[in-house]
């Protein structure tokens, strides 16, 4: 294929290609040209077997691509999976992309939480990540954990919801999106949004009143 794929700092993903190794007569050739095109004409670049310019795509999208798996999935190492995936479906079949039928992130939001659902449906062990040991402690270190517990408690809310449910308030909530984009990606409609919003953050205050009364019975009872 030409694509290799390893690791970066942020998400853990990285695409590396030969930028510049299919060039074409009056197609840009540079890297700052490159970045300042419309993921559409990237998308035709790439359908003729640019590397750079899939390369100029995928670090345009991945840091956004992997955030909204990992809310869904709560493991980065699925998340980094299934995003992979989703960038290796744009190269090999790179000359089936048509033009103005979909925005590009919309296409991307609606592979990754699709495949973040098949991930979530198959039965696996879990695997409880360990806390990272604190040092010797001060105020800071105290306020740390305590906004860690409430990150973690409302992770372990979110993934008690249905899997629509989650996936729309991960888009509301995390991506600031309206419900029109939500049911864009979702492939639904706005009302059926709405729904699922309203079911999820009901659902979403219920837990998380039963999480912080089960925590204070914790400290209470002993």
């Amino acid at each position: 294929m030409g694509v290799a794929i390893s690791k970066s700092e942020t998400t853990g993903i990285e695409f590396e290609g030969d930028p510049g190794s299919h060039s074409e007569p009056g197609m840009p050739s540079a890297t700052a040209d490159l970045k300042s095109l419309s993921d559409d004409l990237l998308l035709e670049l790439i359908a003729s077997n640019r590397e750079d310019a899939f390369q100029t795509l995928v670090e345009r999208h991945v840091d956004r691509g992997y955030a909204v798996a990992y809310r869904i999935l709560q493991n980065g190492s699925d998340a980094e999976d299934v995003v992979q995936d989703a960038f290796l479906q744009v190269w090999t079949r790179r000359e089936m992309w048509q033009s103005g039928r979909a925005k590009f992130s919309t296409w991307l939001f609606r592979v990754v939480s699709n495949r973040c659902i098949d991930l979530l449906r198959k039965p696996r062990a879990e695997t409880v990540d360990e806390l990272p040991e604190l040092e010797d402690g001060n105020c800071d270190q105290s306020r740390d954990l305590e906004r860690r517990e409430a990150t973690e408690m409302l992770e372990r809310a979110m993934m008690k919801l249905p899997d629509q449910q989650r996936i729309a308030l991960v888009f509301s909530y995390n991506e600031n999106m309206n419900n029109s984009e939500i049911a864009e990606i979702m492939d639904t409609t706005v009302s059926a949004v709405e729904s699922l919003l309203k079911r999820g953050r009901q659902k979403l205050r219920v837990i998380l009143k039963k999480q912080s009364a089960d925590i204070l019975n914790a400290f209470t009872n002993r």
